[in-house]
């Protein structure tokens, strides 16, 4: 499955990155790209939405720590957001689930 990311920004310059399909190693960078890119254009705070991501592997986990601990480095709160059960319970099990601040 292809993988989709659609960025909209808010007035307040807040982005939200979503994805659509799953984020393995064939496309994690493209994920990676679309948040660095709102990073750097000077987002108030990155959202990225997996309501549509029913698989992420260790590839695409460590793009979302490490756009998390990018925006740490410049000020602005990157978390994860709506991930699917099965997505939800691996972020658990390495326990980055705070660190990406997902809500309980």
């Amino acid at each position: 499955m292809a993988l989709t990311i659609t960025t909209t920004t808010a007035e307040d310059l807040a982005v939200t990155v979503a994805a659509e399909g799953e984020v393995d190693v064939s496309c994690a960078s493209e994920l990676r790209d679309a948040i660095d890119a709102a990073l750097e254009g000077g987002a108030t705070g990155v959202t990225i939405d997996l309501a549509l991501v029913p698989y992420i592997d260790s590839t695409g986990i460590g793009v979302l720590v490490g756009a998390a601990h990018r925006g740490a480095e410049a000020g602005t709160t990157v978390r994860v957001a709506n991930p699917q059960r099965n997505v939800r319970r691996v972020l658990d099990m390495l326990g980055v689930v705070h660190e990406l601040g997902i809500d309980e």
